[in-house]
C-alpha cells in the first residue's frame, strides 16, 4: 500500500504537465499489470544505455508490447 502511494506521488510529478483525466487513466493501466511496465521500464533503460534518447527507446518497447499494452486499456 506504501509502495502505491509512493509510486502515485512520483508519477503525478512527472506527469505534471498532463491533463488530470489521462493521469488516472495512466495510473490505472499500471494498477493493473505493474510487472509489464517494470519491465517496459528495464527495457527502455537498456535501450538508452546502447545510446538511444529516451523518446526512441520508449517507443521501441512500447511497439514491442503493444499487444499487451491494448490489453489493459
Amino acid at each position: 500500500m506504501l509502495k502505491n502511494f509512493l509510486m502515485k506521488k512520483m508519477l503525478k510529478s512527472q506527469l505534471k504537465d498532463v491533463p488530470e483525466a489521462e493521469q488516472e487513466r495512466l495510473l490505472s493501466m499500471i494498477e493493473k499489470n505493474p510487472e509489464l511496465f517494470q519491465t517496459i521500464a528495464k527495457e527502455a533503460q537498456a535501450k538508452m544505455k546502447e545510446g538511444k534518447d529516451q523518446m526512441t527507446a520508449m517507443m521501441e518497447v512500447m511497439q514491442n508490447h503493444q499487444e499487451e499494452l491494448k490489453k489493459i486499456m
